[in-house]
């Protein structure tokens, strides 16, 4: 597989994560992860965060124990600014705001989050760029770097992140549901979704390290951008 490495130096590796591809590997050792092939490339590699498996975009790996240590406390002190991009249910009742809901293991579903009063404290400020109705697409930044920190808080609010299976419906985004006129190809016997993964991505992080300042952006995935081409075709149709 080819690496989409945004930068890399002798501290650090930043990898533009596909959609579909584990960051580290999990217990089962189920599959390859990122960290396996970057383990393969360079031998020693350091896990400083991760993304969830469906989640694409920005991810760092230090190359050595002494930046791990600096980037880690970079990350738990809050001085990395960690910006999202996603496609949220529905259209949302401000368009901008503030999550301050504290997030604690599920006691019963292994894998899965609750917001909970006893949890670890969470805040994630959004913004709506475009509003589709159906769909909007909305920019967050989290202050927090908790477990499915975005999809708890997007449900919380009442609108889910598009395709997501856990905190939400897990449909995927159809064309036919865009287009009046939809009709399938002749080769098709059903319709292909043009997302059916979760909808989000890693896009910004900023942070200082070395006495260097970093403003590391991941483009968009060819997906999600298709998908924000043809939302933008239906509403400016109607």
């Amino acid at each position: 597989m080819k690496l989409d490495i945004l930068v890399e130096n002798e501290w650090f590796v930043v990898i533009n994560k596909p959609a579909g591809m584990l960051s580290i590997p999990d217990r089962m050792q189920s599959e390859r992860s990122l960290k396996d092939i970057l383990i393969e490339k360079y031998g020693d590699i350091f896990t400083v965060h991760r993304l969830d498996k469906e989640t694409s975009g920005i991810i760092v790996f230090a190359k050595d124990e002494e930046s791990h240590k600096q980037l880690s406390q970079l990350f738990e002190g809050r001085e990395v600014k960690k910006f999202y991009l996603g496609l949220v249910n529905g259209t949302l009742i401000n368009n901008s705001g503030s999550i301050d809901a504290a997030i604690m293991e599920h006691p019963a579903k292994n894998g899965s989050m609750v917001i909970n009063v006893k949890g670890k404290p969470s805040l994630t400020d959004y913004e709506v760029l475009e509003d589709f109705r159906i769909y909007s697409w909305v920019q967050f930044q989290i202050h927090t770097g908790r477990t499915h920190q975005i999809r708890l808080h997007t449900k919380h609010l009442g609108n889910s992140i598009a395709c997501d299976v856990i905190y939400g419906d897990g449909k995927p985004v159809l064309i036919s549901a865009l287009k009046k006129r939809y009709n399938l190809a002749k080769k098709e016997e059903e319709e292909r979704p043009i997302l059916s993964r979760l909808g989000l991505h890693s896009y910004r992080l900023q942070f200082v390290f070395n006495e260097k300042e970093y403003n590391l952006e991941a483009p968009l995935p060819k997906d999600l951008t298709a998908l924000l081409q043809q939302l933008r075709k239906w509403k400016g149709g109607k």
